[in-house]
């Protein structure tokens, strides 16, 4: 019973993920993304307990002035909210959530996650997915919680 659960679950996972990423770029290399930037891979990967998270912003952004908003999300491979890393070197201080921050010039940034759930609890070894949402567009990455 309990393999035939998860299979189910595997299956379900693998014909509901292409849904999860359509929208979304796959972020595959280091390199600026076409509208000004890019999701690192998160280091180090796997992890076991913390990891941290790069990303660039670039000039291509800010040509009109206004700041741009990031958000920074972790999802499990089943599509569920995890948790939101911190930002570090953020004007409103380290340790704030990435969520809906506004960012006002270029540059390279990482987030910090101590692979806990919204709730302080350890999350279970396995992959999740990491959305990095900038001015309304996002890019997915996978990573891995090794324990």
């Amino acid at each position: 019973m309990r393999r035939y659960i998860c299979v189910l679950i595997l299956l379900f996972a693998f014909f509901s993920l292409p849904t999860f990423l359509a929208a979304q770029d796959s972020g595959g290399g280091r390199g600026q993304h076409e509208s000004g930037f890019s999701l690192g891979q998160n280091y180090p990967n796997p992890f076991n307990p913390e990891t941290r998270i790069p990303f660039d912003l670039g000039d291509d952004l800010f040509v009109d002035g206004r700041p741009v908003v990031v958000s920074l999300r972790i999802y499990t491979i089943l599509q569920q909210y995890v948790a939101s890393p911190t930002v570090l070197d953020h004007p409103l201080g380290d340790g704030t959530p990435l969520i809906n921050l506004e960012f006002t010039q270029p540059g390279h940034y990482e987030a910090y996650w101590d692979g806990t759930n919204g709730r302080g609890r350890q999350v279970a070894s396995g992959m999740y997915f990491m959305r990095l949402d900038v001015n309304g567009r996002s890019v997915v990455r996978k990573l891995l919680v090794s324990k």
